[in-house]
């Protein structure tokens, strides 16, 4: 059996950003693929099918909170855990114009340089989400 620490690179923890968010606790090299330990299944919903509209408020917050909002085919789709008790730690990456981490087009997320423990980890939404 593995250790449940196995691969684990970061923490979450209070942000001077916003909110929550991902903070390295070890030193993290350049290229590494944050969260390839984590399996969590990612799913796409029409905005039509969602009628978040008619969702209460706390619902309506969490498919704005956490989901890739992307359009394809003339629709708009949200991307989100196939439940949100499911979030794994990428979904609190905060948002930053200067990023240390990016997306792939698989929805990995990659740093961009050498990472040090202590600091806190960002992605530039603009560049996989809407």
């Amino acid at each position: 059996m593995e250790l449940p620490h196995k691969g684990v690179y970061t923490r979450l923890q209070r942000s001077e950003i916003h909110g929550i968010g991902v903070f390295a606790i070890v030193d993290i090299p350049g290229e590494t693929d944050l969260f390839s330990e984590v399996e969590s299944e990612m799913v796409w919903l029409k905005e039509e099918e969602l009628k978040l509209e008619q969702l209460p408020e706390a619902i309506r917050k969490l498919y704005e909170d956490f989901c890739v909002v992307k359009e394809k085919d003339g629709e708009t789709l949200y991307g989100c855990p196939d439940n949100f008790s499911n979030l794994k730690i990428s979904w609190y990456l905060n948002h930053s114009q200067t990023p240390n981490v990016y997306c792939d087009e698989d929805y990995n997320f990659i740093t961009l340089r050498d990472i040090r423990a202590g600091e806190e980890l960002t992605v530039d939404y603009d560049t996989y989400s809407l």
